[in-house]
């Protein structure tokens, strides 16, 4: 139990201490903004002007308007820039989903040899994509990711959002990331995501995994497989995003993505023990200690444990300007974790998962 508390403890610490917020350099080249955008009035326009206040670099914003019903184009329309294009985005190939084919059609159009893909929820820093461009050359990297600071507005996307840091700042070896080409080590957050134009082009980019619901996972394993470098950067400062507006939406959003991510047969099991001893039991025990149910000899580790947890959930909370409230909420967080890929794995095919947007996909047997 300690053990499981200890491992995200030490990854945590030492993934604070090596990513950094990038600089901008002079002159890191011009950067195309593509925008997937899928029935978006409410989030457009803030998320356009902010692409375009982008400093430093000179960019071009593309929209692609992915049959919206309701005011999305008109609302893009109306801002009226000269580096801002709205496109159509063609009808949706059988055996795409929806994002990667927007995504891959944009890119198509793009003129600048970066091309940074953000979603339709995102606010850029005015000095954001100057600052992943330049990350990106000092580091060499093909593809530099981060997760922008996640606004969260209710106790249900306070259940479930934070996990998306937890998981990524306690469980992912950032120095052996890049130090390492090995794919399994690759990781990006779909909502940021710079690519450069060449190695896109030759990788397949989003053509590549036109059948995936998770950008975030497989575009960068399928860089690194190519032989290319992928990075991370914090990202807290550079943008933010309100990803789901409630709990169901939240849990609808995360089952979707769970065929790709923590729920399979081999891999669940694995992560449930790991969360469940090293999250989830240290303060189940510590109650039951303090109740008398438990050995006394028992409540020190457990303690032990549970601090070592609280602590990681606050440096990163701190880290990545989450709410403070969800440090005391971080046992209850995992466990709505689990509940969600348990779901998805168990129930396959009466969870609807793969079902966003008003289109629903085939689940892949992951």
């Amino acid at each position: 139990m300690p053990a499981a508390a200890l491992l995200p403890a030490v990854l945590a610490a030492v993934n604070l201490a090596v990513l950094r917020r990038p600089v901008p350099e002079a002159d890191p080249g011009p950067v195309s903004i593509l925008i997937p955008a899928r029935n978006e009035a409410g989030n457009i326009e803030g998320t356009v002007r902010a692409a375009l206040a982008s400093t430093t670099v000179p960019v071009e914003v593309i929209v692609g308007d992915d049959h919206s019903t309701d005011a999305t184009a008109a609302i893009v329309h109306a801002i009226g820039d000269p580096r801002l294009r709205l496109v159509a985005v063609p009808a949706l190939p059988e055996g795409w989903t929806g994002k990667n084919h927007a995504c891959s059609h944009m890119a198509g159009l793009a003129r600048s040899r970066q091309l940074l893909f953000i979603d339709a929820d995102v606010r850029l820093a005015p000095e954001a994509a100057a600052c992943l461009a330049a990350q990106a050359r000092r580091t060499g990297a093909a593809l530099v990711s981060g997760v922008p600071r996640q606004r969260t507005e209710t106790l249900g996307e306070m259940l479930t959002v934070p996990m998306i840091d937890f998981l990524l700042l306690g469980y992912l070896p950032v120095p052996l990331m890049r130090r390492l080409p090995d794919p399994s080590l690759g990781a990006a957050c779909g909502q940021l995501i710079l690519a450069d134009r060449a190695a896109y082009v030759a990788t397949g980019g989003h053509s590549a995994i036109r059948t995936s619901l998770h950008d975030g996972v497989r575009l960068p394993r399928l860089f690194r497989t190519a032989g290319y470098r992928t990075d991370l950067a914090a990202a807290a400062s550079l943008a933010t995003c309100r990803m789901y507006q409630g709990f169901a939406q939240a849990w609808a959003g995360f089952s979707k993505n769970a065929h790709e991510g923590m729920a399979t047969p081999r891999a669940l099991p694995v992560w449930t023990l790991l969360l469940g001893c090293g999250q989830v039991l240290p303060p189940l025990l510590v109650l039951l200690g303090l109740l008398g149910l438990i050995p006394a000899t028992a409540l020190l580790p457990a303690a032990s444990a549970w601090a070592l947890s609280i602590a990681t959930r606050a440096a990163i909370t701190l880290a990545t300007r989450a709410p403070l409230a969800t440090i005391p909420l971080h046992p209850a967080t995992v466990l709505v974790a689990l509940a969600i890929q348990w779901n998805v794995l168990l129930r396959r095919e009466r969870a609807g998962a793969a079902t966003w947007k008003g289109r629903s996909y085939p689940v892949s047997g992951a």
